[in-house]
């Protein structure tokens, strides 16, 4: 069966919510908590309330259910973001394009409006499991959309190399994860003065960072590594060449 956002259930429970639904809020939940690889189809039968022949209905196996959780929530952050991008335009009466076109790439998976915390720590999860689904998976809903940013930050760049510029919006993927993922160590570190999960807070300094760390000047070579450095330091103190 193919798996969409859209597919609908017309068996509800109690609380109005659907048997499809009622797997996907389990299963979202459960490998936020757990990782994908920590929550078995069973742990996510017994919490939805349902039987395993209903799982295998709706979505075929495991990977399907994943891809379904994943797609629920992705399908409708990518269109926001493209609707936001398409939007960005300079203006003096708005802020400067870059900031315009950094934010609405932030703004929809951060603000929560699109499975809220949980989604939030399972997106986190998944950019850091690097297994062959999840690359699949990640390839195959955000490749189209992050293509079109990198392009529209081309524009707005037009004097940044290509290479620095693919650094950059991978650094900006790390910063975005990391914040989503909201470990609690800044919050250990500051007493509670600076909360990663207080999202306007977060996005207030986060945009003008990521500016300022895409305007600065682009790096002309690959720095030399510490390891480099020692290496040549040893290879002197020894007399190797």
């Amino acid at each position: 069966m193919a798996v969409t956002a859209q597919n609908v259930d017309p068996a509800v429970d109690a609380r109005g919510k659907s048997t499809r639904t009622r797997i996907l809020d389990s299963a979202e939940y459960l490998f936020s908590e757990n990782g994908v690889n920590g929550a078995s189809l069973r742990t996510v039968v017994a919490h939805a309330g349902v039987n395993t022949a209903a799982v295998h209905y709706h979505f075929g196996s495991k990977n399907g259910l994943l891809e379904a959780v994943f797609a629920r929530r992705i399908v409708p952050i990518a269109e926001e973001r493209l609707k936001m991008l398409a939007a960005c335009r300079e203006s003096e009466d708005r802020p400067p394009l870059l900031h315009q076109i950094i934010s609405a790439f932030l703004e929809p998976g951060m603000r929560g409006s699109h499975g809220g915390a949980t989604f939030a720590r399972l997106r986190a999860r998944m950019a850091a499991d690097a297994s062959d689904e999840t690359r699949a998976l990640l390839a195959k809903y955000f490749d189209h959309s992050s293509g079109l940013f990198l392009q529209a930050l081309a524009g707005a760049l037009p004097h940044l190399p290509p290479r620095d510029l693919h650094w950059r919006f991978h650094f900006l993927l790390g910063t975005m994860v990391y914040t989503m993922a909201n470990t609690g160590r800044l919050q250990a570190l500051t007493d509670s003065a600076c909360d990663p999960s207080d999202m306007d807070a977060a996005l207030a300094y986060l945009v003008p960072f990521l500016a300022q760390g895409f305007e600065s000047d682009s790096i002309l070579e690959a720095p030399i590594s510490i390891a480099t450095l020692r290496n040549k330091d040893i290879s002197k103190s020894t007399g190797e060449s």
